[in-house]
């Protein structure tokens, strides 16, 4: 234990462990496998990479979220910690040499995309690495149930065979007691073995505010409250309007979205870190790896399609334990969006079909080959050229996803990168006989570390400012070093990319299982009903219908959140509101007068008499043409 915690003053500089953390550590280390539950904020990854560093060997970490991935292998690398990372962004030439690494190299991680599990090479070459750990970072991706199912997480189960003695850690922030127990199931857990802490966030205060110009609400609020805050949107558009219109009223904010150069969004987000910048206006690419204990709020502008993203997105405030608020605004037109949603995220099976048969023939790719391969895919051409609608190919994309046909990473900005491709001797020679180049050469030895072992990323800006240089000239120096083979020189791209886990069917063979289309279609309608449901119900205290949904059936109202505040408002305890709402409604079952139903309902009458006239108002109960109460049955 205190081996774990000297690794944990020595990189981290904590004195201690949150809750939770050593737990699930001391659970690894006695040789169990292990699913540990903690919410956004809650330091995940510090129990496998503590854990991993009390160790000889490496640690695995399998994680679908590319740009998570990238984050945290530069902040290890930060702390002198040695880590690897292979996606589906990186050459051929780029995965071997991690690889070769990940064997004979002196380094604590792997960072690998799942759909990487499959590949040939990566299953010969794990044979040679000395395996101390294997993390499944956003565990819920290997469950049907989850909000986010991942087929390629299916074969992670597959690694028990070729790494028999070591053990697995799952880790999640959101997962149903369904989803839990179908993780530990995928991964092959010998016994049941979750640890948890509670869902709930005492100091975080959960209010919905129904608003039909939601705009002017925004404008008013964030002039009034103080303390640094995120707003999310679910346009990369709207980031920028919102943020112009905050900026003319003289408040503190800018935008972020997965579109903007990687750069840019660094600079935006070191500006909000450090506190030069107070509010952020983002999409939901901002906020994974982020840890700003101090923020006070978090408002979602729209509401997202799930409560699993609504609560993760949330609990980015207040993770100082100081008081923090959660605001989702909401109205009429939201509740429609998001019923639309449903119908365009499970376009017709024919139409799925359509997209796959165009994505072949835009790659070039004949029947029975394809497998394994990777191609760039930008989107709005694909769209263009084939006439069909960006969010049609988008969705039928992740439905062809979740059958295993293959696998769409979202954007991902992969910054520039070299190899030195020749040994140091080799290199002095071209610098002796090529003057020219020499001081460039000179500039990036000095400026960056391990060329000759590994790709490493550069920034062509730096150079240029280093040098006296036009960046069109280190682009064209750096390209005939590559020409030279003295270089292998990879420039920055933005872009999707598409992998193929399967070889190109025949149209008629394209299946849509009923678990992955009709059921996902009716859970996906599920988690959207959910969402309306915890924006409308004005009954029913935040935390506790939140917990709820998470398994924590026995939770009390927080006594803060707006539905609270109302029933103090009125003298009323939710729980009070609830028990008199619940016999209302079971008397109710057989009509019957208003007079009735107040004399039938035990208790004090004034109570009962306040909460009638709530469910009344809010169309909970209806009169009938014949005067009678009944209970409305769609609420």
């Amino acid at each position: 234990m205190d081996g774990f915690r000297k690794i944990l003053q020595k990189y981290w500089g904590y004195p201690d462990f949150r809750p939770l953390q050593l737990d699930i550590i001391n659970s690894v280390a006695s040789g169990n496998d292990t699913l540990g539950l903690m919410p956004t904020g809650g330091g995940k990854s510090i129990t496998f990479q503590v854990y991993s560093l009390s160790r000889e060997g490496l640690c695995i970490v399998i994680t679908p979220l590319i740009a998570l991935m990238k984050d945290q292998v530069e902040n290890l690398h930060r702390k002198g910690i040695r880590a690897l990372q292979i996606h589906s962004g990186m050459s051929a030439r780029e995965i071997n040499i991690a690889l070769d690494n990940a064997v004979w190299g002196d380094y604590k991680f792997l960072y690998l995309a799942p759909e990487r599990l499959n590949s040939d090479k990566f299953r010969q070459r794990l044979s040679g690495m000395n395996v101390n750990l294997v993390t499944v970072d956003e565990a819920h991706c290997i469950s049907q149930w989850g909000y986010d199912f991942r087929p390629s997480y299916m074969n992670i189960v597959q690694l028990r065979e070729l790494l028999p003695s070591v053990r697995f850690l799952a880790l999640t922030a959101t997962a149903t007691p369904k989803v839990a127990a179908d993780i530990q199931n995928k991964l092959g857990f010998k016994k049941p073995n979750v640890i948890k802490m509670s869902f709930q966030r005492e100091n975080l205060n959960y209010l919905v505010r129904l608003r039909e110009n939601k705009a002017d609400y925004l404008m008013e609020t964030l002039k009034a409250v103080k303390g640094s805050g995120i707003v999310y949107v679910r346009s990369r558009k709207a980031t920028k309007e919102i943020a112009g219109k905050l900026r003319k009223k003289g408040i503190s904010a800018d935008y972020y979205h997965a579109g903007l150069k990687n750069s840019v969004r660094n600079k935006k987000q070191d500006e909000w870190l450090s506190g030069k910048l107070r509010i952020i206006i983002a999409t939901n690419a901002f906020g994974m790896g982020i840890d700003k204990p101090d923020v006070r709020f978090v408002v979602h502008f729209d509401p997202p399609d799930s409560l699993e993203a609504y609560f993760q997105e949330a609990g980015r405030a207040g993770r100082d334990g100081k008081k923090a608020v959660a605001v989702l605004l909401f109205n009429n037109a939201d509740k429609t969006r998001l019923k639309k949603h449903v119908a365009a995220a499970f376009p017709e099976p024919d139409k799925i079909k359509r997209v796959y048969q165009a994505l072949c023939n835009y790659y070039q790719i004949a029947e029975g080959f394809g497998k394994g391969q990777v191609y760039e895919f930008n989107l709005q051409n694909f769209s263009r050229l084939y006439n069909i609608g960006q969010t049609m190919v988008f969705n039928s994309l992740k439905i062809l996803q979740r059958e295993g046909y293959l696998e769409f990473t979202g954007e991902i900005d992969t910054p520039s990168r070299i190899f030195f491709t020749v040994s140091r001797d080799d290199l002095y020679k071209f610098q002796v006989a090529n003057a020219e180049f020499d001081q460039f050469i000179k500039l990036i030895l000095r400026s960056y570390t391990g060329l000759f072992n590994n790709y490493v990323h550069i920034d062509e800006e730096v150079l240029g400012k280093r040098s006296g240089l036009d960046s069109e000239t280190i682009y064209k120096f750096l390209k005939y070093l590559r020409k030279s083979k003295i270089i292998d020189y990879i420039p920055r791209k933005t872009t999707p990319y598409i992998y193929f886990s399967k070889e190109r069917l025949k149209i008629d063979r394209i299946r849509l299982s009923e678990e992955n289309y009709d059921l996902r279609k009716k859970d996906y309608t599920e988690r959207t009903e959910a969402v309306i449901n915890y924006a409308t119900n004005s009954s029913v205290c935040r935390s506790r219908m939140l917990l709820r949904y998470f398994g924590e059936t026995d939770a009390s109202e927080c006594g803060s959140c707006d539905v609270c505040q109302s029933m103090k408002d009125k003298g009323l305890s939710s729980a009070e509101f609830n028990n008199i709402s619940e016999q209302a409604k079971q008397i109710l079952s057989t009509p019957c007068s208003y007079e009735e139903l107040i004399f039938k309902l035990p208790g004090d009458r004034e109570r009962s008499v306040e909460v009638v006239k709530w469910l009344v108002d809010n169309n909970k109960i209806v009169f009938r043409i014949d005067r009678k109460l009944e209970w409305h049955q769609d609420l």
